[in-house]
């Protein structure tokens, strides 16, 4: 089973933290503490697990959130391909901007370690990988990285047919995703059945092996309530079709 590099990162589009009191926090979708558990499989196989974590962190005088994704096959998927990636995310306390963002990757025979710093008074995004460091990116207003982009994406409601223009950057380039809402539909997984809204990235616009899949699809499902889980993930590249189905919450 040869899977490139940096898909399951790419796929969903993933710590405990000091909490405040419900009194305290913006009124969001999702609150501090929410976990989220998935199980991959590749085809009708079943691969690995992933988790989706945010916590607020309160270090004075800042307040902010953090995102934790990692992503791990299971001992069948490690004889083919071992995955061990993690990720993280920091994004401001009234969720407009991406402030941090870092991946260590360790896929097949790739260990990559990423660090990216938004800088809003420059103007400018700090990306180095393995230590190396590259020329400074140019950043033109509030930009999300590729993680927060998940929870971006869940700030407001849903409405069929509508499109929504979210601005990310992972160190190296920026753009403008547009995600198209689909419709309603039943949806069942490891967790229980749900009513759902899809949403469906434009596959031009994304990079890695998605970029490498002109018939691509990637299509992520979400809860039709005021949380806006994400609840069922496809994708169909040139590897093969994987799929993460919500198994904790």
């Amino acid at each position: 089973m040869k899977v490139r590099s940096g898909f399951f990162v790419s796929l969903i589009f993933v710590c405990f933290a000091l909490s405040l009191s419900s009194k305290d926090l913006p009124d969001f979708p999702f609150k501090a503490g929410e976990k989220l558990e998935y199980d991959i499989s590749w085809g009708f196989i079943p691969v690995g697990r992933a988790t989706l974590e945010i916590n607020l962190i309160k270090e004075a005088p800042l307040k902010y959130w953090q995102i934790n994704f990692s992503v791990s096959t299971n001992d069948f998927a490690d004889a083919f391909y071992k995955v061990r990636t993690r990720v993280r995310s920091e994004v401001d306390y009234s969720f407009t901007r991406s402030l941090y963002y870092s991946k260590n990757q360790q896929e097949g025979k790739t260990v990559k370690s990423v660090d990216v710093k938004f800088d809003y008074e420059q103007k400018l995004c700090f990306y180095s990988e393995n230590s190396r460091k590259n020329k400074p990116l140019s950043i033109d207003g509030n930009v999300f990285d590729p993680l927060s982009i998940v929870y971006a994406f869940r700030l407001h409601p849903h409405k069929k047919g509508e499109r929504k223009v979210i601005s990310t950057c992972d160190g190296k380039k920026t753009l403008a995703i547009s995600i198209k809402v689909g419709e309603k539909e039943q949806v069942r997984v490891p967790l229980g059945r749900f009513t759902t809204y899809s949403a469906t990235p434009e596959m031009k616009n994304l990079s890695g092996v998605f970029k490498k899949s002109p018939k691509g699809i990637l299509r992520v499902w979400y809860s039709v309530d005021d949380n806006r889980i994400p609840i069922l993930i496809k994708s169909k590249v040139v590897v093969g079709s994987f799929t993460a189905k919500l198994r904790k919450a």
